[in-house]
Order: C-alpha cells, then structure tokens, then sequence
C-alpha cells in the first residue's frame, strides 16, 4: 500500500472518531434534538424540582412539546421557577397542570404537562398555576425507615402482661 493511501485512510478514521466524539458530546448535553421550531414561554413554579436541568425535555402524552429554558428561585414564595419553552405548533389549555417526573426508576427529570379544559389557551409569558414538584427517592426510602423503625418501636404495654383469659363455660 503506498503512502498516500495510508494517509488517506488515517485521516478518514481520524474524521470518523472526531464525529463520533461529536455525537457523544452533543447527546450528553442533551442537545442532539435541537429545534429551531419557532417557541413561546410559560412559566411555573414547583416546591421542589429535584435533579432537572436547563435543556431537560417537556412532554405531553410522551411526546416531547419543548424543553426547559431556564430555572430561577424566588426569594419571596422560596420556589423554584422554571421557564418552559414550548414548540408553537404546540397549544395547551390555560388550566394546565405540570408536574416533574422521572424517566424510569433513575432516569433524567421531565416535565409533563397534562392538558385541561379550559377554551382559553396559554400565551407567551403566562404561568402554569396547577404544579407538582418532583418526588425524591431519598425522601421516600427517609420515610419508609422511619414508618417501619415507630411500628417496631412502639408495641402496645398490654403484650408484656397479657390479661388472662377468662374459661369457657
């Protein structure tokens, strides 16, 4: 094989792996389904938005509707407000609800909105009034423990000294 032709397929798989690292990056940054869809804004505040993320996918029904600008705290109420971006092709009642869920058992942070009923539809800069926080695994499995350490750790005085039973007639 002459020299050049070993450059040649050097080079080609040197090209190859630079896309490849590419790729890895701009799917870890969650940035490979990048729209340019033109957007509208919404906003809504929630108690706890657990592990989500700027760029985190929002769905509706499973599928992705737009993805999470920005997330702020409010210093008055102490929530954490999230701008939402959604897809205009998109249209959402003005009596939605959103609420933080978890792809899998350890996945990624989602926001889902669910559709309500109202005939007026949310406009660019509206907020999302009707909100659920996300659920944190670790307070679940903290309260757990603790329910099962007081059923444990409080047994009734009377099974000390049971009372006798009184005899058959």
């Amino acid at each position: 094989m002459s020299t050049e032709k070993t450059d040649f397929w050097v080079g080609l798989f040197v090209f190859l792996g630079a896309l490849a690292l590419a790729f890895l990056a701009l799917r870890a940054g969650n940035l490979s389904t990048f729209s340019f869809a033109p957007t509208y804004s919404i906003g809504a505040s929630f108690d706890n938005i657990g592990s989500l993320k700027a760029r985190a996918p929002v769905k509706s029904a499973g599928v992705v509707v737009g993805r999470v600008n920005k997330i702020d705290f409010d210093n008055k109420t102490f929530q954490a407000h999230v701008t939402l971006d959604i897809e205009s092709q998109y249209k959402f009642p003005s009596d939605s609800s959103a609420l933080i869920l978890t792809s899998g058992l350890l996945g990624e942070q989602y926001v889902s909105l669910d559709p309500g009923g109202d005939d007026a539809d949310l406009e660019n800069g509206q907020t999302i009034t009707y909100t659920q926080g996300a659920v944190v695994l670790e307070n679940l499995i903290s309260k757990f423990l603790y329910s099962s350490a007081d059923k444990e750790g409080s047994a009734p005085a009377n099974d000390e000294h049971p009372a006798p039973v009184a005899p058959a007639h």
